[in-house]
């Protein structure tokens, strides 16, 4: 179990990251694509990107970066740094600044539970051209692998921070914390991360804690070993409202805000339901924004959910609806 031990101060300063971060992505479905472990969700993803590297014949292009990342166990801290919050190419920058003792001293400890290939020992050194090396594969594999499925994942990860915003505002910062349940448990200043690999405790000291919700995140939370580093602590989103369909490129919403045409395809109280879950809604709120019985708001959503247009999470006495990627497709037409 992993135990992260909160300050006042730290309580204050948690907040959740503002978007999918793309190097997380990158490495965390490195292990899943690696992984032994069925996930019946990302079973057509997993078979693309395998074929996809087969026809690329990228054995021995992405060898390095398949060895840094085995599918269960320690993978090195460096690969995943907070610059990577402001966006992809900031990360790969990081990761090619990375200082030669944080090189040396990660890759020392992966080679203690897996086999690296030759160009590992130069990797360790710092050389300048294995980082080129390793940072292009990360941006050829991020194309291939992760690209093609952004929107998907975008849209898991901001229906979560739907979620989070929604416990934030009626509980405060313990509220966000205790949400997390139930793959992790908050109480007296303490979040215990259940069934994670090993038994150790993170004090953040002051510093907050950086919440990032991921789509390609195992069912276990994941921390940096490192207790120096930025705290971060990335966990798994619902993937079911990213796998409902495609955003479609368009024009975004109509100019005027009109519904009308919206209206005729699912009826005015449904379009109108379909338009108060696009910020996260809950049923009671349906139903008194629109001034309609929490049975009918019960109902319409029952029928949108059904239909793929909305995603819904029970929390406590609440169900907290957002919409789908088709369901903002639907909306934004």
């Amino acid at each position: 179990m992993l135990k992260i031990i909160f300050t006042s101060e730290d309580i204050l300063r948690t907040r959740v990251a503002a978007a999918a971060d793309p190097v997380w992505e990158l490495v965390l479905s490195l292990h899943l694509l690696q992984g032994r472990r069925r996930e019946p969700l990302l079973a057509e993803w997993r078979r693309s990107t395998a074929r996809t590297l087969r026809a690329h014949h990228a054995a021995e292009r992405f060898r390095l970066l398949l060895a840094l990342n085995p599918p269960r166990g320690y993978f090195p801290d460096f690969l995943t740094p907070y610059a990577s919050r402001e966006g992809f190419q900031a990360g790969l920058e990081a990761v090619r600044g990375t200082p030669v003792e944080m090189l040396r001293r990660d890759l020392t400890r992966l080679a203690e539970e897996n086999p690296l290939p030759a160009p590992a020992a130069a990797l360790a050194r710092g050389d300048p051209e294995v980082l080129e090396h390793l940072t292009d594969s990360m941006l050829r594999y991020h194309s291939l692998a992760v690209t093609p499925y952004w929107s998907r994942i975008q849209a898991a990860v901001e229906a979560d921070r739907a979620r989070r915003a929604r416990a934030m505002l009626d509980d405060g910062p313990e509220g966000l914390l205790a949400s997390l349940r139930p793959s992790m448990r908050w109480a007296d200043g303490v979040l215990e991360v259940l069934d994670y690999p090993d038994s150790r405790e993170l004090y953040l000291g002051g510093r907050g804690l950086l919440l990032v919700p991921s789509f390609f995140c195992a069912r276990t939370p994941v921390a940096l070993v490192d207790p120096t580093l930025p705290p971060v602590l990335v966990y798994p989103v619902d993937r079911l409202g990213g796998l409902l369909g495609e955003v479609a490129p368009g024009t975004g919403r109509n100019p005027d805000g009109s519904r009308e045409a919206l209206a005729a395809l699912l009826g005015r109280t449904r379009a109108a339901v379909l338009e108060a879950a696009d910020d996260g809604c809950t049923t009671g709120e349906v139903a008194r924004r629109l001034r309609i019985s929490a049975a009918a708001a019960s109902q319409h959503t029952t029928v949108l959910r059904n239909a793929g247009l909305l995603v819904s999470h029970r929390d406590r006495n609440t169900v907290l609806h957002t919409l789908t990627p088709l369901g903002r497709a639907v909306l934004d037409a």
